[in-house]
């Protein structure tokens, strides 16, 4: 009786953590996307192109931030006060060494980049900010392992809340990049004073080496795979932005952003509760195997048509917002990343599900296969291609998904093709619905929106009609059932 209730509060939360998570991705969503719209407008691409490029640093430095000892926290069925204390205090140690060799690296990498002084406060005030992040790790650990996201969310809420409204205060302002540089001071102070209202956690300093040896022999391959993710991603930014030039960068840079919105509302929600969840049933395969198979359906009932969509409707977004057409350049980047996008979003569960199992030398040789494949490919095609070398790398690598799931079938059983073919044939009649509404009805942001209602519809509807799948009710069966 006691495990049934258990079990019961585990997907009672999952499902509440999901929709927080879900909510809180689409509320960030819908302001930043106003907050782009307003900055695409004030703002030049080159400008963004330094923000793209300043941020990839930071990100850099945060994946040496930890080496894999929060998720070590998480993975763990227990952990003791000495784990924590162990996991804060080592953390610590590599953060604020790693903000000492950022602050002395400052001239360096300025004058690397010709950046201007507004850059080098923007570089300062994200080291700052990474170190308030840093004091986070531990209440939201807490959170993560009763998988109470909708605290967590409750934070990001707030820090989305303060950090798009006083950029796009401080950009109408005429602050320029100066207004990312408040923003992210604000915004990560009202995060850690937040987390440790909702989550108190007396801080500990104390390393203790038995509980640091065994973290380690999770956290290590986890952390050496962020790592390689960094080289794979952060680090080819940063060459990028050297051989490409700001202006260019600021293309891909947007167009990355938009063609990733429907992943990243979407997948970095769902990857976030997965990993717990997968952590806690690693010793129950079958519950595992209709857990994956529920989230594949779900992904591809949501993802799917929402990057079609996405893709359809840009051109006409450009055209209608005004002095929007600046950013005309980047559609053809745009699509292919639509394209990478959609088909690596497959692999996100199945990695997530791998580290769960504690099998996390496998998703290891992945990202070491990737990474290598990545360098091969960008510099290669940026050669021939220039701007469309990455998204071209990007697209050709995201074909390995097929790779990924084939290895994850080995260890469970379940089916994909089943739970992805049905939204992808209804997503196609939705594309072809939109597309005729475009011919038939006049240009202009109300027709525009007809079109997208029109598409929604159809791609309910056909689903309805031709598969007997009400999505809406099979979410709340979902709901009902925990």
């Amino acid at each position: 009786m006691e495990k049934n209730e258990s079990l019961n509060l585990i997907k009672k939360n999952t499902v509440i953590s999901s929709i927080s998570l879900f909510f809180q991705s689409g509320y960030s969503a819908v302001l930043g996307f106003i907050a782009n719209l307003v900055l695409t407008v004030l703002l030049t691409p080159k400008i963004f192109g330094i923000y793209f490029t300043v941020l990839s640093l930071i990100a850099i430095l945060n994946y040496f931030s930890d080496i894999g000892l929060a998720a070590s926290l998480i993975q763990k069925k227990e952990i003791s006060d000495d784990d924590v204390a162990t996991v804060f205090t080592v953390q610590q140690i590599l953060i604020i060494s790693i903000i000492l060799i950022g602050y002395f690296a400052t001239k360096p990498i300025m004058n690397f980049y010709h950046l201007t002084i507004e850059s080098q406060y923007l570089y300062w005030a994200l080291l700052f900010s990474f170190f308030l992040s840093s004091l986070k790790t531990i209440p939201s650990i807490f959170l993560e392992r009763k998988i109470n996201f909708q605290k967590i969310v409750l934070v990001q809420i707030l820090e989305n809340t303060v950090f798009y409204l006083m950029v796009i205060a401080l950009a109408i302002a005429g602050k320029g990049l100066t207004s990312f540089t408040y923003a992210v001071i604000i915004r990560s102070l009202t995060g850690v004073i937040t987390i440790y209202i909702i989550s108190p956690w007396k801080i500990r300093i104390k390393i203790r080496y038995s509980s640091l040896k065994k973290l380690l022999s999770f956290g290590l391959p986890f952390q050496i795979s962020s790592f390689l993710a960094l080289v794979k991603d952060d680090l080819l930014t940063l060459y990028l932005g050297k051989v490409l030039g700001f202006q260019t960068l600021g293309y891909i840079g947007w167009a990355k952003k938009w063609a990733e919105s429907p992943i990243r509302i979407i997948m970095d929600s769902l990857s976030r509760v997965l990993f717990p969840l997968f952590s806690k049933f690693q010793s129950d395969l079958n519950k595992l195997k209709n857990i994956i198979e529920k989230t594949i359906f779900y992904q591809s009932a949501i993802v799917i048509p929402a990057t079609f969509g996405l893709a359809i409707i840009m051109s006409r977004v450009v055209d209608l917002i005004p002095k929007y057409g600046k950013w005309s350049p980047a559609l053809p980047y745009f699509y292919l990343f639509c394209a990478s996008a959609l088909l690596s979003s497959f692999s996100t569960p199945f990695i997530n599900l791998l580290n769960g199992l504690g099998k996390v030398r496998i998703s290891f040789y992945f990202m070491v296969a990737w990474t290598i494949l990545t360098w091969i490919l960008v510099p290669s095609l940026t050669l021939y291609y220039h701007g469309f070398g990455f998204p071209i790398s990007l697209l050709l690598l995201s074909l390995s998904f097929t790779v990924v799931i084939s290895i994850t079938k080995k260890i469970i059983d379940f089916s994909f093709i089943k739970n992805v073919y049905k939204s992808l044939l209804s997503s196609l009649v939705m594309s072809l619905a939109v597309l005729t509404s475009f011919y038939l009805l006049p240009n202009g942001f109300l027709f525009l929106i007809i079109s997208i209602i029109i598409g929604i519809i159809t791609y309910l509807f056909f689903l309805k009609v031709v598969f007997r799948i009400n999505l809406f009710t099979e979410i709340w069966k979902t709901f009902q059932r925990s």
